[in-house]
């Protein structure tokens, strides 16, 4: 009994109240999206046959696995740290033998009653693992280029596993380890440098070749003439900046344009031109366009799911139009509402102000993340929290930047909002183990 007593004063609650608050949230879109008057709702959500019903079952599943989490010992975790990883990995190579195809995805592992596994997923919560055993090596010298090479070679490898799956939006995750990095010590010029390279890329499709590579000379001119006076001591200087200017426009010119109609696929390309408000034009495509049946499959145009993702987010106004009163929820107008849009039935029901205060709600539990993550005495325990807070955060930014047409579609859940096991089953267990390993606080754990 003094255990439990022990156990339950090491517990964040707040942490736990919020996540059982968003479990809440997240079952309550899911009816309002399926919801059918000539159907007893009562009966219904015990049918087992309801994607609400089905999202109930899996949150009592967590629960029980969060119960499970809760009463481990944190010392497991930094024990079968690397281990998991080379487990999530394996997982990762068996979708290419016995994987399923949803969508297009060759990521999923049916494993019976109509649930898939998702590797991609669960290698997330693993990478976390082996990344915070790495960094928290009591040898380890973090200023190294090796060390920092090493930590993102474990970040990015199931990355690129998810590339060769065609799963690139589980690919974009992995990056929020980066965020993790830099609080670790990594350069913050290489952060600056992928947000240029961004900027960039973004410049390229939405201005003409020759304008944009204008303004980069000019620009270059501009930086070589107030340097002017350094230059003259030290000839490098110019060097410098000619190679960036040269390589900035080889980027414009010939990468990014390689890259859009060879690397990615013709629906992957227009979704990006889409975002910025150009239309892609695939038979410049040679990566998809092998048969002229392939081209029919993009003449509907590919923004549809935003555009109406926009036009039911739009309607709910200020104040919404009120619990199941949405008409383009109730009316299945945007595709995917369960899943990847399902921030569009909080829009249309609840309004501006019903999103901000969802949105509020997410922003409290990163915050109670943080401030977990740094009352940590313990390096792993430190390096894991931020690595639960940035998983999370990656994935609220996409998702609901994803619905208001900000970033491109590309299937990344709502945590804890958006139907499927695999989703919540990732998410219970990153948020648990955290509130598990924050529990033993006062552990020095390695």
């Amino acid at each position: 009994m003094g255990q439990q007593e022990k156990l339950a004063r090491g517990i964040d609650w707040i942490v736990v109240f919020l996540y059982a608050m968003l479990i809440a949230i997240g079952i309550l879109c899911i009816f309002m999206v399926e919801y059918n008057p000539d159907v007893n709702w009562a009966t219904a959500f015990v049918s087992g046959k309801t994607e609400y019903s089905k999202q109930l079952i899996f949150a009592g599943v967590c629960a029980l696995l969060a119960i499970f989490i809760l009463l481990s010992d944190s010392k497991l975790y930094t024990a079968f740290a690397n281990l998991s990883y080379l487990f999530g990995i394996i997982l990762m190579f068996a979708t290419f033998v016995v994987g399923k195809d949803i969508n297009g995805s060759r990521s999923w592992i049916p494993m019976g009653g109509g649930f898939n596994l998702q590797p991609a997923q669960l290698c997330v919560i693993f990478t976390s693992l082996a990344l915070s055993k790495y960094l928290s090596m009591q040898d380890l010298d973090f200023t190294k280029v090796k060390s920092q090479l090493i930590a993102v070679a474990i970040a990015l490898f199931p990355a690129m596993l998810s590339v060769l799956q065609n799963e690139t939006g589980m690919a974009i995750v992995y990056f929020c380890f980066f965020i993790v990095m830099f609080r670790e010590g990594l350069p913050g010029w290489l952060l600056l440098v992928g947000f240029s390279f961004g900027v960039l890329v973004v410049a390229t499709l939405i201005m003409e070749p020759n304008t944009l590579a204008i303004i980069l000379t000019i620009i270059a001119a501009i930086a070589i003439y107030i340097l002017r006076k350094k230059i003259k001591r030290s000839r490098r200087i110019l060097v410098f900046i000619l190679l960036i200017w040269a390589g900035c426009v080889g980027v414009q010119r010939f990468a990014v344009p390689y890259i859009f109609n060879n690397v990615f696929q013709c629906y992957q390309s227009t979704r990006v031109y889409a975002m910025v408000g150009k239309v892609y034009d695939c038979s410049q495509n040679r990566s998809s366009i092998k048969r002229e049946e392939d081209h029919k499959k993009y003449v509907k145009p590919d923004d549809y799911n935003v555009r109406q993702s926009k036009i039911a987010i739009g309607s709910g106004g200020l104040l919404g139009r009120g619990f199941l009163k949405g008409t383009q929820t109730r009316g299945k107008y945007v595709p995917e509402q369960q899943t990847d849009f399902v921030f569009t039935s909080i829009g249309e029901a609840f309004g501006f102000v019903g999103s901000f205060a969802f949105l509020m709600l997410y922003l409290l539990l990163l915050f109670r993340i943080v401030k977990i993550a740094e009352r940590q005495r313990s390096v792993f325990s430190r390096v894991y929290a931020y690595c639960v807070a940035s998983i999370i955060l990656l994935h609220i930014t996409i998702n609901v930047c994803m619905a208001i047409g900000l970033f491109p579609v590309v299937g990344i859940p709502l945590p804890m909002i958006s139907y499927g096991g695999s989703s919540l089953v990732t998410f219970t267990i990153l948020i648990f183990i955290l509130v598990r390993l924050d529990a033993d606080r006062q552990m020095i754990l390695r």
